[in-house]
Order: C-alpha cells, then sequence, then structure tokens
C-alpha cells in the first residue's frame, strides 16, 4: 500500500519558518506548488527564489531538482511528468532575477558572480532531502543551469547531497571565435569591472527563440515577460561572472558522482533564422561542450543528438523521445 504523500496541504503551512513563504498552487495549476525563499537585500533591493515541486504519482525517496537556463524559467511540464513516470518528485528552482523570482526594481537574469546563486541552491537540497525526506537527489540543468550545478555539485561533493547530475547542453565556453575570446574577453573584463550593468555589445541572436516559440516556427508558449524571443540583454558584470566560472570549470572539476552530458550533434552559426536552425544548438558551440565535458569529475557520459535544439527537450518530438529514452536507460543503471 502507498505511503500517503508527505508534502504539506497548499497554502497551509510554511516549510520554513522565516525563510520561506506558505506553499501556493503554482501558476501551472495543480499538481504544482511553489513557495518563495527569502534570500535578504544586495545592492538592488530585495532578493527572492522560488521553488516549484510536482510529485510522482506514488510517495517516492528520490526526487530531481531542475535548473533553469539564462533568459529561461520552468515552464515545462513534460520535463516534469517525465520525472514523475521514472518515480521521481519533481523540484525546480527559479533562481534569483529569474521568472517568478524577478522583481520589478531588479535587472533581469543579473548576478556579479555564480556564486551567488549557491545559498538557493543549499536550500532548495535541504527542503528536498532534510525536510520532504528524499535520501537521493539528482541534478537536471540547462545551459548556465548546467554551469551553475557543476560548480555547486563540486562545492558540496564530500557532503554527499547530489547523487547524479544531468547537464542539458551546459554553457561550458562562450561561442566565439578563439581569437575573439582571447583578445575581446579582457577588454570587456576590465570594463565590466568599472560598469557591471553596462550592456554588453552584440546582444542576443534571435534564432533559437523563433526556432521554439509556437507564435514563428516552434511548438512552445511561454511567458515572454519572462523569457523574451530575442532575450534579456547580458550585462558586462554577468559576462565576467560567466567567464570566471568558465575557467574554473576548464581548471577541472572532482564531481564524484556519475554525470550525464548531452547536446546537439551540431550548432548554428547564423544570427538570424533559417530552417537549419530547427536542427541543431543556435546558442552554443556543441563541439565546446564535448570539449570540457571531461573536466566535469570522474564519471562523465557524453551523448550527442542528432536534430536536437539547445535545450534538448524542447527539440521535435522524436529528438525529444530519443532524450528522454536515453536519459531513462542512464537513470535506471546509475541511479537503481
Amino acid at each position: 500500500m502507498d505511503r500517503p504523500r508527505r508534502f504539506p496541504t497548499c497554502g497551509t503551512e510554511p516549510w520554513r519558518t522565516g525563510t520561506v513563504s506558505g506553499v501556493e498552487t503554482d501558476i501551472l495549476g495543480a499538481p504544482y506548488e511553489r513557495h518563495t525563499i527569502d534570500l535578504g537585500t544586495d545592492d538592488e533591493g530585495p532578493v527572492v527564489a522560488t521553488l516549484v515541486r510536482r510529485g510522482a504519482e506514488r510517495t517516492s525517496d528520490r526526487a530531481v531538482l531542475h535548473l533553469h537556463g539564462y533568459n529561461d524559467y520552468f515552464f515545462h511540464t513534460h520535463l516534469a511528468d517525465f520525472y514523475a513516470g521514472q518515480g521521481y518528485d519533481f523540484y525546480a528552482l527559479e533562481l534569483r532575477k529569474y521568472g517568478r523570482s524577478l522583481l520589478g526594481h531588479q535587472t533581469p537574469n543579473y548576478a556579479g558572480s555564480m556564486t551567488e546563486y549557491f545559498p538557493e541552491l543549499d536550500e532548495a537540497a535541504r527542503i528536498i532531502r532534510e525536510q520532504d525526506g528524499h535520501t537521493r537527489l539528482v541534478v537536471d540543468a540547462h545551459s548556465t543551469g548546467g554551469l551553475i550545478a557543476a560548480l555547486w555539485a563540486h562545492r558540496m561533493r564530500e557532503r554527499s547531497i547530489v547523487d547524479g547530475m544531468f547537464l542539458n547542453s551546459p554553457f561550458v565556453e562562450f561561442n566565439l571565435a578563439a581569437a575573439t575570446r582571447y583578445t575581446a574577453g579582457p577588454a570587456l573584463a576590465a570594463l565590466g569591472r568599472v560598469r557591471p550593468y553596462a550592456k554588453a555589445p552584440g546582444g542576443v541572436a534571435d534564432a533559437y527563440g523563433l526556432s521554439i516559440h509556437a507564435d514563428h516556427h516552434g511548438e512552445w508558449t511561454f511567458d515572454q515577460a519572462w523569457k523574451p524571443v530575442v532575450g534579456f540583454a547580458p550585462r558586462l558584470g554577468w559576462v565576467n561572472a560567466i567567464r570566471g566560472a568558465q575557467a574554473r570549470l576548464h581548471a577541472g572539476l572532482d564531481i564524484a558522482v556519475p554525470i550525464l552530458v548531452g547536446c546537439s550533434l551540431r550548432s548554428y552559426k547564423r544570427p538570424a533564422w533559417t530552417e537549419a536552425a530547427q536542427t541543431a544548438d543556435s546558442v552554443l558551440d556543441v563541439d565546446h561542450i564535448a570539449r570540457w565535458a571531461p573536466a566535469l569529475g570522474r564519471h562523465v557520459t557524453l551523448i550527442r543528438f542528432d536534430g536536437a535544439l539547445h535545450d534538448l527537450t524542447l527539440s521535435a518530438p522524436p529528438v525529444r523521445e530519443r532524450v528522454f529514452a536515453e536519459l531513462a536507460t542512464w537513470l535506471h543503471a546509475y541511479q537503481p
């Protein structure tokens, strides 16, 4: 006989007095719940993060924590459905200044260091393990979230918090020619130390956004106030933070748990959309991902998917099915 759900009823019980708000039904509706994590203040004012959760059909001691990328938030109910079908309680962490956590006084998606996100990751893991009683935790992280999660897992490696990781097109290198990275990078870094909130030159190409949104060439609908098709312009301080985090990864991490890295077979290099953008990563250079995957830790599996988009789980249905099939195989092999 199944045990009763351990989750508290929506709106009736705080997850941690003085730190988080009461549980509420999420904007996605039942069975999704959310609460707000109070992170104090920074130079722009109050800061919060948001933890969204959806339970598996039966009570489980296994959980997955999803971490979104840049210019992103959690709307991927099909991803939650997949994990619930695998017997995992699903949690999605919306980082400070992203999506549900974005407040009116804040610069969207900005951070001066990737380590600024560690407090909400620490609290999410505490809730999942200590409060909700899960004994196994898998991290599912996309793009910039993959970079952040890798650094966090390395930091937590001796505390047995994470049992496995799926990194979906992790942001391990800027998609620029080497000469540009080595020449423009230091110059932008110097300027970013003086003017961290200045917009980085170049902006964001729209090929990826056009490839996924249902109003254009994709099949997905999402809130463009939180995830604009063109994307929020990166700030120089954020660029500096990414460069520092990538340099740390390139020096080699020591994540001891099994890691599955997935990416597309090819990249799309044009700034404007063409039909070829529908079957490639139009954000990152996938060869960079293949190159740096071994630097993550001791046990890394790399799979490249023909026809996949930057977010593998938003690819066309046949590709998506292959991604989920490989992920299910990996989960069964390494998270018994």
